[in-house]
């Protein structure tokens, strides 16, 4: 049967939209009804439901944490590879350089990294062989990387740290050689790099669990779903949460916004928190 068999109407979109944007702050455009119908159509069906009026019954009154989820899942996009936007990387390296070279006692040696949307784990273990490549002393570093998704099912993917071969085309054949082929065209990212990054799922409209400060975050073509009121409560929640003079970066069609007042830009989607000028201007 074909996806599309079930009717969306305009009540019922409405409906979808606004629970994506109460669950996940993701807003929904009519240009994304196509979309809607394919997703959710397969659960419909699943579920042995009607019509969508009736799973949306369903999701308001009997559902599951299961089912809520299913739904948010459904509802997310998933867009990445290795070394996306790459000048991103460029820049990160440079200034764990820097930081490399001023935390020179054992107890500053310390490097925390936050990878928000992380998807099926590219940018976080790409965050992580760009830098043991260019700064192997990070080995005895306290180093490690937070990467989440409100997608279950991406996180459980990029736990596997395994991906088809074709996701080297593109790479270098130095970057090409960071992975291990396992045969069945397959590839898998060391367990060294692996043992750095953990993988959690997390709202970013919900609380947020960890305190900081991380040193960066990556948060790219994630706020693209957002209004703008949205993107600037997180924009702003992440500026709260870096080190003062770490470094947020956003994706190439984002930009901040109403929530740039507590950054400036340095480079090509990427911003630099301005704690260190509050902190001096209290002193």
């Amino acid at each position: 049967m074909e996806q599309t068999e079930f009717a969306l109407g305009e009540r019922d979109f409405e409906r979808i939209r606004e629970r994506l944007y109460a669950v996940a702050g993701i807003s929904l455009s009519d240009a994304k009804r196509t979309l809607v119908v394919a997703r959710l159509s397969k659960i419909v069906r699943t579920m042995g439901l009607p019509t969508f009026d009736a799973y949306l019954d369903h999701l308001e009154h009997r559902a599951t944490a299961d089912d809520a989820q299913s739904f948010v899942n459904a509802l997310t996009t998933n867009l990445t590879r290795f070394w996306r936007e790459e000048h991103h990387f460029t820049h990160l390296e440079a200034y764990v350089g820097e930081l490399v070279k001023s935390r020179t006692s054992q107890s500053d040696k310390r490097l925390r990294i936050w990878s928000a949307g992380c998807s099926t784990g590219q940018e976080p273990y790409t965050i992580a062989l760009a830098l043991l490549a260019a700064w192997p002393e990070l080995r005895r570093w306290d180093f490690k990387i937070l990467a989440t998704d409100i997608d279950t099912s991406v996180i459980a993917k990029a736990a596997t740290a395994t991906y088809p071969e074709s996701e080297l085309s593109g790479l270098t054949p130095e970057r090409a050689r960071l992975f291990e082929r396992i045969g069945g065209g397959l590839i898998r990212v060391p367990q060294a790099i692996v043992a750095l990054v953990s993988f959690k799922p997390l709202n970013l409209m919900a609380p947020w669990p960890m305190k900081g400060p991380f040193d960066a975050v990556f948060c790219r073509n994630v706020a693209i779903y957002f209004d703008k009121q949205t993107q600037a409560e997180v924009f702003g929640r992440l500026g709260k949460i870096l080190a003062p003079g770490g470094f947020l970066y956003i994706g190439h069609s984002e930009n901040l916004g109403a929530g740039v007042a507590g950054y400036r830009l340095v480079g090509k989607t990427i911003y630099q928190s301005r704690g260190a000028e509050r902190a001096k201007d209290a002193a």
